[in-house]
């Protein structure tokens, strides 16, 4: 009886492994098209699953309407499902990387402050907090990450625009079609009910 047991229910996880299998090559092709790379991770600590859309390159030899001509803007952003379900959205915080040659450029903390126009509408979200550099050897250029919470919904009015701008002080960032593109796709890893 036991031996009957045991080969059902490794016949069960091979069906399952099959299945998990084949949205898993969907995925491959569809970070091909954009060119970002989404995980999903539970985290422990904060009792919470992550859906990360890592580190994406959005912009690089100069920032529009800003003093920084040499620098490059990159984008990171993360969906926080309360526990280890992934069809309820809580928040989601985005990061903004600044990489420029000049030490000088940086953003003061009174020039954190995030807008987000997304089509025709600003959404004022309020001071972006400077995340601490990991220990990196030296290099030419230097480089300031921020991060700020957005409401789920405003992340939803982001990917279903047409154009998205982010303003950071001085500085203003227009997301490229291929970096919505990776949005729209981390938003489809959310199950919806």
């Amino acid at each position: 009886m036991s031996k009957l047991v045991t080969t059902l229910g490794c016949g069960v996880l091979i069906l399952l492994s099959s299945a998990i299998a084949q949205p898993l090559a969907w995925q491959t092709s569809q970070e091909i098209k954009h060119g970002g790379k989404i995980e999903t991770k539970y985290d422990g600590i904060s009792f919470e699953t992550v859906m990360r859309l890592r580190k994406m390159r959005v912009t690089c030899g100069g920032v529009i309407k800003d003093s920084q001509k040499n620098s490059c803007v990159s984008i990171e952003v993360a969906l926080h499902c309360p526990g280890t379900q992934v069809n309820h959205v809580g928040h989601v915080t985005v990061q903004l990387t600044f990489e420029t040659r000049d030490w000088s450029e940086g953003h003061p903390p009174d020039q954190r402050d995030l807008a987000v126009v997304v089509d025709a509408e600003t959404v004022r979200v309020g001071r972006m907090r400077l995340l601490p550099k990991a220990d990196t050897p030296w290099s030419e250029s230097t480089s300031e990450t921020l991060e700020a919470t957005l409401s789920y919904d405003l992340f939803k009015k982001m990917i279903q625009s047409q154009s998205v701008e982010m303003q950071v002080g001085r500085s203003t960032v227009a997301l490229k079609e291929n970096n919505r593109a990776a949005m729209r796709d981390l938003n489809s890893r959310v199950l919806t009910q």
